[in-house]
């Protein structure tokens, strides 16, 4: 979600996020949010918490999935073990971000994974859009000229800017794990992970 929608609003003045809010389950009810080393970081700074994510693997098997379209993404986002860093959820499944009014962080504290959506993208560039979650027949239907990132006000630039960050993070934690010394083999046990809840009580 860019910004802040609001579910009060006349459904002619709402954010399209609140409007597909309102017709079917949104991209925030939906997916399972990868984080960052540096979205860890400055989420932990903007909140003073440190229990919002955990190593897991996905429920949902296509995350780990090759894309011969992005090559390195699978080796930048999961470990040995089929694991990936990724937000808590609510117990209704919900980010647990995810507020009345949309997400409740400002927008450079989301992931990056989430500022993102819908641009479409690879390590390369912006490949265009994908707007897999949005009901565009709706949210387009008096708008045959706009497209989900125009009706949203997606900046390019802003897309650009954060899909290098994206990468830059992901590069960066991975060689620092490639690189470390004494690091477990590719087939060793998975290691104890701290125990998170997996689920986190609705609001």
């Amino acid at each position: 979600m860019p910004d802040n929608p609001t579910h009060a609003a006349p459904e002619g003045d709402m954010h399209p996020c609140a409007r597909c809010a309102t017709l079917q389950r949104t991209c925030c009810q939906q997916t399972e949010i990868l984080i960052t080393t540096g979205d860890i970081a400055r989420i932990a700074a903007h909140t003073g918490r440190s229990d919002f994510w955990s190593l897991r693997r996905p429920e949902d098997p296509e995350y780990l999935e090759h894309d011969p379209d992005d090559p390195n993404w699978r080796t930048y986002t999961v470990d040995e073990h089929d694991r990936r860093r990724m937000l808590l959820r609510k117990e209704s499944g919900d980010c647990m971000y995810l507020g009345k009014a949309g997400c409740v962080l400002p927008v450079e504290v989301r992931p990056l994974i989430c500022r993102l959506y819908p641009f479409a993208f690879n390590e390369r560039g912006l490949t265009g859009m994908d707007a897999h979650y949005c009901p565009t027949t709706v949210l387009l239907a008096d708008k045959p000229k706009a497209t989900m990132l125009t009706v949203l006000g997606m900046d390019p630039l802003d897309g650009e800017r954060w899909r290098r960050t994206l990468y830059q993070e992901l590069r960066e934690h991975h060689e620092l794990e490639r690189g470390r010394a004494g690091g477990p083999a590719r087939n060793a046990p998975a290691p104890e992970v701290p125990p998170t809840h997996e689920r986190v009580p609705s609001t």
